[in-house]
C-alpha cells in the first residue's frame, strides 16, 4: 500500500498482478480480489485500462541463460553491422578522388545566382501568409528537414524578407501577405530591413 499509491494507480491504468499472499494485496494492485488464488509460475491477472474486469493470462518463463543468449546474439549482430559500416565508410574515403574540372557547388558560396534554393519562393510565400517565420513552420508547411529550413531562413534574412533571430521567438516578416495569384509583395532592400514598414 505504501509503494503502490493512489497517484500511481490513477496514472497507470493497465495493471498486471502475479500470485500474491492475500486478497488485500490483490485489491491494492487490481482494486479487486482474485490474484491470491493464482497458481504462480507466470499465472497472472491482466487488467487493461478500458476493461472493468481483469483477464487471466499465462506468461512464458524465460531463464537467465536464455536472456543472456539472446542478448549475446543481438550484440554480435550489432557489432557485425558496425564493422561492415566502418569498412564501407573507409572504402568510400579511400576511393574518393576529385577530378580537376569537377567542382562541387557549396550552398554558402554565391555562384552569381541570388536564390540558391529551389524552395526559396515557396518559403517566401509561406512566411508572408503566416506573418511570422520559424524553422518549425517551414518544416511543417514545406515538409523539409531542419537543416534545409534553417538554410531557407538564412536566405530569407539575407534578402531582407525576415528579421534576425530573437531567441525562441518567431522572426518578424518584412513583406506583405501573399496575393491571390501566389506572388508576394515586394521585398525590402537589405539595408532597410531594420526600419518599420
Amino acid at each position: 500500500v505504501e509503494v503502490i499509491t493512489g497517484l500511481i494507480k490513477a496514472n497507470i491504468t493497465s495493471r498486471i498482478a502475479f500470485q500474491v499472499a492475500s486478497g488485500i494485496d490483490s485489491r491494492t494492485i487490481l482494486d479487486a480480489s482474485g490474484a491470491e488464488k493464482l497458481l504462480g509460475r507466470g499465472d497472472m491477472l491482466f487488467q487493461a485500462g478500458d476493461t472493468a474486469k481483469p483477464r487471466r493470462i499465462q506468461g512464458a518463463f524465460v531463464s537467465e541463460k536464455e536472456v543472456k543468449d539472446v542478448v549475446k546474439f543481438i550484440k554480435a549482430q550489432a557489432e557485425q553491422t558496425a564493422a561492415e559500416t566502418e569498412e564501407e565508410e573507409s572504402g568510400e574515403k579511400n576511393n574518393l578522388s576529385i577530378e580537376p574540372d569537377v567542382v562541387v557547388a557549396d550552398s554558402r558560396v554565391d555562384s552569381g545566382n541570388d536564390v540558391r534554393d529551389d524552395m526559396y519562393e515557396d518559403a517566401k510565400v509561406v512566411v508572408a501568409q503566416a506573418g511570422k517565420a520559424s524553422a518549425s513552420l517551414l518544416q511543417r508547411r514545406l515538409r523539409v528537414g531542419y537543416a534545409r529550413a534553417a538554410r531557407l531562413l538564412d536566405l530569407l534574412e539575407e534578402k531582407g524578407v525576415i528579421g534576425p533571430g530573437d531567441g525562441a521567438k518567431a522572426r518578424e516578416v518584412f513583406i506583405g501577405r501573399a496575393q491571390d495569384d501566389g506572388t508576394v509583395a515586394q521585398e525590402v532592400p537589405s539595408g532597410e530591413q531594420d526600419h518599420e514598414i
